[in-house]
């Protein structure tokens, strides 16, 4: 029978190696960057401010006046601040005040173990918090813009913060563990043991319980109007999960879908840019242009 015992030494070895590697994995790639020359405002701030855990998160700051709402921009997973510059752009000569930052662990934030969308949403509701805090805003009706995983910690923080008032996402997920199982789908993960193990790490090491955080239960709490723009050639979220959004909410969100989008394209696409500025009801500042 020694030679049972040495099977089962063996795979229980493996699974552990391939659940370290499978862990490992969903850690994000950090990529510092400096403010990009050339910027179309004429003001604009690099500042900081905390987050859990005493963690400071870097961004940047574009105020036009302080009784004007204001538009906070949040990048997807492994990415950063540039990642919002065509929205900023976009958005810069508005009658509205921006700020875009790097989620902590991502860009110029501070690390804090593992990314997750949780972590998002604080990030969001404390850069609204620093803003009043400061003195930056005396309007607090916040606007959020959001791509991806940022977009899904947007709808978890309109449904936790009544100061957020309008909310689009672009590529957004209604539960994350659609999301993941989908791309240990597309790798030949099997779900037992390792996605089991991963689930069970994830509550017993990170606290966090995927259930608790899905974006479809907390969506259905917040007061905030929300436009869920999706690619319906989306590969990364699949184009059901912003369907299922909009099942679950119902007449607080409008849906629009994109024939020919993927994942990370849906601004390219003409009325784009329209469409949002409808949605926020901002217009260009007297005497700028966009």
């Amino acid at each position: 029978m020694v030679w049972i015992e040495w099977v089962v030494i063996i795979i229980f070895i493996a699974t552990a190696i391939l659940f370290y590697f499978m862990v490992k994995s969903f850690k994000n790639p950090v990529v510092k960057h400096s403010l990009p020359p050339g910027l179309p405002f004429k003001k604009v701030e690099e500042i900081t401010f905390t987050t859990q855990n005493n963690k400071k998160v870097y961004g940047w700051w574009i105020p036009v006046d302080a009784n004007l709402p204001t538009i906070i921009f949040i990048h997807g997973w492994g990415r950063n601040t540039q990642r919002m510059m065509s929205y900023i752009k976009k958005f810069c000569c508005m009658d509205v005040n921006l700020l875009a930052f790097d989620a902590r662990g991502h860009g110029n934030s501070d690390p804090d173990g593992y990314a997750n969308l949780y972590k998002f949403a604080q990030d969001i509701i404390a850069a609204m918090d620093y803003l009043t805090k400061q003195n930056k805003v005396k309007n607090d009706n916040f606007y959020l813009v959001g791509l991806s995983i940022g977009g899904a910690a947007s709808i978890y923080a309109a449904g936790n913060d009544p100061r957020i008032k309008k909310v689009v996402t672009v590529g957004a997920f209604a539960h994350p563990k659609a999301v993941m199982e989908k791309q240990f789908k597309d790798k030949h993960i099997p779900y037992f043991p390792l996605v089991w193990m991963l689930y069970k790490y994830l509550i017993i090491f990170q606290s966090l319980d995927l259930e608790e955080i899905a974006p479809e239960k907390h969506i259905v709490n917040s007061k905030a109007d929300f436009l869920l723009v999706h690619g319906k050639k989306d590969k990364t979220v699949p184009v059901e999960q912003a369907i299922r959004l909009k099942e679950v909410a119902g007449d607080k969100v409008e849906l629009l879908l994109m024939e020919n989008r993927g994942h990370s394209d849906c601004h390219l696409e003409p009325g784009f840019w329209n469409k949002l500025t409808d949605f926020f009801e901002v217009h260009p500042t007297k005497n700028q242009k966009v």
